[in-house]
């Protein structure tokens, strides 16, 4: 008898997982989160958005917990390439450089599914870890690296708290988004540039 008989029945082989539309059910799980927040969200809501089968979906995540860690993880492949950014020879043309209508709306996508999962950080400290690295990291990183190459090339202090600065602006975008409920444009990232990032760094708009 073979391992996989028992009892003179053959069991079945277990059917491989298809993966293959795992982008488009995150991506649907993002969309229903954002619109419906953590507690109103149901993975029959993002199987109907990505139109999946249910089976599907409970097949490849256990809970609405692991399939809304995934999606936020998933986000992360969409953030800036930072081999690629602009290199203007300054601060603020480096940070007005990635002032652009795309990241704009990409960033109030994520905030907007930030907002939809408050409910569910106090009691996921692994939803937290996820959100800071899809969410938070992405911006500050790269305000990081343009602060730096300030630094080499004598724009600012060395002493310059870069960590701390390069914050303000994913911080406080986040504050008008979730709190003001205002929208983010173009005018709005500029006085932040100009009225707050550039001072705090010791340089004049």
């Amino acid at each position: 008898m073979t391992q996989l008989e028992t009892d003179g029945v053959p069991r079945k082989l277990g059917r491989r997982r298809d993966h293959t539309r795992d982008a488009e059910i995150l991506d649907a799980a993002l969309e229903v989160l954002a619109e419906t927040g953590y507690d109103g969200m149901t993975i029959d809501m993002v199987a109907a958005r990505a139109k999946a089968g249910k089976a599907t979906v409970y097949r490849r995540w256990a809970s609405k917990g692991d399939l809304v860690v995934d999606a936020i993880a998933c986000m992360k492949k969409n953030d800036i390439d930072l081999d690629n950014l602009p290199d203007t020879g300054t601060l603020r043309g480096d940070l007005v450089a990635m002032i652009r209508p795309h990241a704009i709306q990409d960033g109030e996508k994520k905030l907007q599914v930030m907002a939809g999962i408050t409910s569910m950080l106090a009691r996921d400290p692994q939803l937290v870890d996820a959100v800071t690295a899809a969410i938070v990291e992405p911006r500050a990183s790269l305000n990081r690296v343009f602060m730096r190459r300030a630094i080499e090339r004598g724009e600012i202090s060395p002493d310059t708290d870069v960590d701390t600065i390069s914050m303000i602006m994913p911080s406080m975008t986040a504050y008008r988004v979730l709190i003001l409920q205002k929208p983010v444009d173009r005018e709005f990232l500029l006085s932040l540039i100009d009225g707050v990032v550039l001072p705090a760094v010791g340089l004049k708009a």
